[in-house]
């Protein structure tokens, strides 16, 4: 049976351990606590991150492995997959500090599963809405979700989708975008690929209105939402069609931008009907200062660890450029883009 690598640095104290073991009993586990545990080859590896915060929302001896990872090159996980049990003293942190990790580590070529991310707050209340579901003890739902994301690092059997469908999403306009111009780049690479592209225009999508549970699943089952409108004619259905979404997103202060992140928010009615786990998440990220990572992050947080997108390596590819038309100037743009566009052919898979 292949070796996991369980990489559980810093102080862990003895409740967190014990979930931890419950997680990867009969697996056989290489474990990883200091810098120095770290092997040579980490490439084509499976990996538990189990991290336990301090009341600052640290795990400092972490953040000293991914730095020495990092310093090996942009390509140390390549064909890794990984996954995140994470713990935190408070109610706070454990979500900014997995997406933290998954950026870090995407960008080094490992990819993650839909729902990679086990976290565990201040007296477990973060699984409260889990016990409805269950009704079991809080602990108990932890160590069965911990148990339920090791299995799937372990059973996780990708194969390539040939001619995949594409959707693009997008809410800026052609003549002054330098995200579109740099997804015009990336398309120009794409060849075949079934492409579909959609314009979220102002006022056409109104953000989620938080309906009770009972009544968004009543218009799941409908296949319709509170609102109606393009949300319902056109993206939710295109959504649900295709293997894969790449999102554009220009950097507004540093945030997605309001009509994207509605679509987000509005794509729980889809969500409670369908699962989106072979459905694969790309980004582009242009900023006309800094801050790409800001919006990356966001994409992660709400795609991946909430929604379940899974999200192959390197899936953001970002740029900085203000004045309009200056990503053209970007040095060796072209071939960043003909290189996403060899890896979006690579890794849209189920």
């Amino acid at each position: 049976m292949e070796n996991i690598f369980l990489i559980m640095p810093g102080k862990v104290s003895d409740s967190f351990a014990e979930i931890v073991k419950i997680a990867t009993e009969n697996c056989p586990l290489k474990i990883i606590k200091t810098v120095k545990d770290l092997p040579v080859d980490l490439q084509n590896k499976k990996i538990i991150f189990a991290i336990e915060l301090d009341e600052c929302g640290f795990n400092l001896p972490l953040f000293e492995m991914l730095l020495k990872l990092k310093k090996r090159g942009d390509n140390v996980l390549s064909g890794s997959r990984a996954v995140i049990i994470i713990q935190s003293s408070s109610e706070l942190f454990t979500k900014s500090t997995a997406q933290k990790m998954i950026f870090l580590t995407n960008q080094m070529g490992c990819r993650f599963p839909g729902h990679p991310v086990v976290e565990a707050t201040y007296n477990l209340n973060n699984f409260l809405t889990w016990q409805k579901i269950y009704n079991l003890p809080l602990v108990e739902i932890y160590r069965e979700r911990a148990r339920e994301l090791v299995k799937k690092l372990k059973d996780e059997n990708l194969k390539l989708i040939n001619r995949p469908k594409i959707l693009v999403l997008h809410s800026s306009l052609f003549k002054t975008s330098n995200t579109l111009m740099l997804w015009k780049m990336v398309k120009e690479s794409l060849g075949g690929e079934d492409i579909r592209e959609l314009h979220v225009e102002n006022g056409t999508v109104v953000d989620c209105r938080g309906c009770s549970y009972k009544t968004c699943i009543h218009y799941s089952e409908e296949k319709s939402c509170f609102y109606g409108g393009i949300m319902v004619k056109e993206i939710l259905p295109a959504i649900e069609e295709v293997d894969c979404i790449i999102w554009l997103c220009p950097n507004y202060n540093d945030v997605i931008s309001a009509k994207l992140m509605a679509v987000i928010n509005r794509m729980t009615v889809l969500y409670k009907r369908v699962k989106f786990g072979d459905k694969t998440l790309f980004s582009l990220v242009v900023s006309g200062n800094s801050g790409s990572d800001c919006v990356a992050k966001q994409l992660i947080g709400a795609l991946n660890i909430n929604k379940g997108f899974r999200l192959p390596p390197y899936f953001a590819l970002t740029a900085t450029a203000n004045d309009p038309g200056s990503i053209m100037n970007v040095p060796g743009v072209d071939q960043k883009a003909k290189e996403f566009a060899e890896n979006i052919k690579r890794e849209i898979k189920k």
